[in-house]
């Protein structure tokens, strides 16, 4: 779904994100726009199922400016996923690693559990992410 917007606030956006995110929304982002007679706004685009299409419709119009939605199906095709446990000097992390024809083709960290240990340890964000590496496929 997406909706061009022009006067709506940043944080206005941001509680509409989080609002959409918390109906069930796959995905929610922008991207800045200019709209006819050159004014900037913004395009909000969201995934979700076609189940949350009406939720998604009514968040839309009572939470920003729009006076209209386009919607359209899309088909996604999804890796298969596994989640492994990393231990690193200061903890357990998870990391996800995309598989595909059997194989490991991707791995990432999550971020927020790598976010907690920098700041329970007070290392650096890219130290964590460094050590995690350092593990990966051991």
């Amino acid at each position: 779904m997406e909706v061009n917007l022009d006067d709506i606030s940043g944080e206005w956006l941001g509680y509409v994100m989080d609002v959409l995110f918390d109906a069930g929304a796959n995905d929610v982002f922008y991207t800045p726009i200019y709209m006819k007679k050159n004014r900037p706004g913004v395009l909000l685009q969201l995934l979700c199922r076609k189940e949350a299409i009406g939720q998604m419709k009514d968040i839309l119009l009572k939470e920003t400016t729009t006076l209209g939605i386009r919607y359209y199906p899309l088909t996604v095709h999804r890796m298969e996923r596994d989640f492994v446990q990393v231990e690193t000097k200061w903890g357990s992390i998870t990391v996800k690693q995309g598989i595909s024809n059997g194989e490991v083709f991707q791995s990432s960290p999550e971020y927020e559990e790598c976010r907690k240990i920098a700041e329970k340890h007070k290392v650096p964000l890219k130290k964590v992410y460094e050590e995690v590496w350092k593990h990966v496929g051991k």
